[in-house]
């Protein structure tokens, strides 16, 4: 099935209280995951502290995925950008991430599907990923495990990476590191000593290191 959109397209999505904006970008033709359909969907992080889905770590993933043959779509949360609504607290933007689901669904049914966040948006896509029939990858950049749901009985319905950074100003770095080890369903941490929660100076490093990790993960 050919890819309907241009190499980069604005579009809107129904979503639970109005329209979502979302960018839909197509995969690298050349690159290594061209053949399989893959499309992978990009969380921001948190909408009351500026987080969109323009900014430099969502859109480090984005070229990540892109440049290896995986479709793209990220998405602004409601009340962010142009998409209508008003933040309401991790429960509606849960429901924004199934609306989009749903769209991708639709449009593209023949795609395998994986989920990606940061910060705030990595909680929205871990809860999100126990909802989703056969999800390929779950990627969690920075995740806050102390403040919001992300696995369940230790467990997720794929395989996991994490990437945090030792210097995080606003994810307790060894939670994480602590929840990942105690975990029962397998995961990889990429892990940056010097690295604040933006990752200023680590995002060509962590798209070349989670370029090897998918390639390592996903068959």
């Amino acid at each position: 099935m050919s890819f309907p959109f241009a190499k980069e397209q604005d579009i809107f999505i129904s979503g639970p209280c109005g329209q979502l904006q979302a960018v839909i970008h197509q995969g690298d033709d050349t690159g290594h995951f061209a053949a399989q359909n893959l499309l992978v969907i990009i969380c921001h992080p948190h909408p009351v502290h500026g987080g969109t889905m323009d900014n430099k770590v969502v859109t480090t993933l984005m070229r990540t995925y892109r440049d290896l043959g995986i479709h793209v779509l990220r998405f602004n949360f409601r009340g962010v950008g142009k998409s209508a609504g008003s933040f309401d607290n991790a429960i509606g933007e849960v429901d924004d991430l199934l609306a989009v689901i749903a769209w991708v669904k639709q449009q593209l049914p023949q795609s395998l599907m994986l989920l990606a966040g940061f910060s705030f948006g990595s909680s929205i896509a871990a809860q999100v990923s126990h909802q989703v029939d056969s999800l390929l990858h779950l990627t969690l950049v920075a995740p806050p495990v102390e403040r919001y749901p992300y696995d369940r009985d230790g467990r997720f319905p794929c395989v996991l990476a994490v990437i945090q950074g030792d210097k995080d100003e606003r994810v307790i770095a060894d939670g994480v590191y602590q929840w990942v080890a105690a975990l029962q369903s397998p995961a990889e941490v990429l892990r940056y000593a010097e690295a604040g929660h933006f990752f200023h100076g680590y995002l060509t490093q962590m798209k070349t290191d989670l370029t090897e990790l998918l390639l390592r993960q996903i068959s």
